[in-house]
């Protein structure tokens, strides 16, 4: 790849989503608590950091390869259940479903996360071997779905996580 002419904000993304995969692939050399501050320290720049690239208007041709298969899908977000443990459910208020539900909306860390390292390691994948238009292209492209999926997933799942690290039962934070 010709990475010298990708934006600085373009590489540090790229950087970023290759550092949360590997994280979530090894999570089961982590503890809870160093997991919990890898995720607080790094979901923040991910999203901080995809808010600024520069959007490309023209992406229509645009694929973000389906990489990720499900078993490995279904290892990693088991791996993050059993990791969490008891914390890794929580009640969520931002899903379009609560607008029409009486009761609360449990949802999972570990599904959350693992739709992220989906969209994530989908992405890397497909930035492999192209040239540096077509990776403007699909970093465009995951920006869109950033607005249209997977930033209010991580918004909600940050603030699960950010509860379990300032919960005094979880730990001396």
């Amino acid at each position: 790849m010709d990475y010298e002419k990708l934006s600085p904000t373009s590489l540090a993304f790229i950087a970023l989503t290759n550092e949360y995969c590997e994280i979530v692939e090894n999570c089961a050399d982590y503890s809870r608590e160093g997991f919990v501050d890898s995720m607080m320290k790094l979901l923040p720049r991910i999203y901080i950091t995809v808010l600024d690239i520069e959007p490309n208007l023209d992406f229509s041709d645009a694929f973000i390869s389906q990489a990720l298969d499900e078993p490995t899908y279904e290892a990693v977000r088991g791996s993050i259940s059993a990791l969490m443990g008891e914390d890794d459910v929580y009640l969520e208020v931002f899903l379009e479903d609560m607008k029409y539900s009486d009761s609360p909306i449990a949802t999972s860390i570990s599904e959350n996360l693992a739709d992220l390292y989906q969209e994530f390691y989908n992405l890397v994948a497909s930035l492999r071997d192209l040239n540096t238009e077509e990776q403007r292209h699909i970093l465009s492209m995951c920006k869109e779905n950033f607005s249209e999926y997977w930033g209010q997933t991580l918004c909600n799942v940050l603030r699960a996580i950010h509860s379990l690290k300032t919960n005094d039962d979880f730990g001396n934070y």
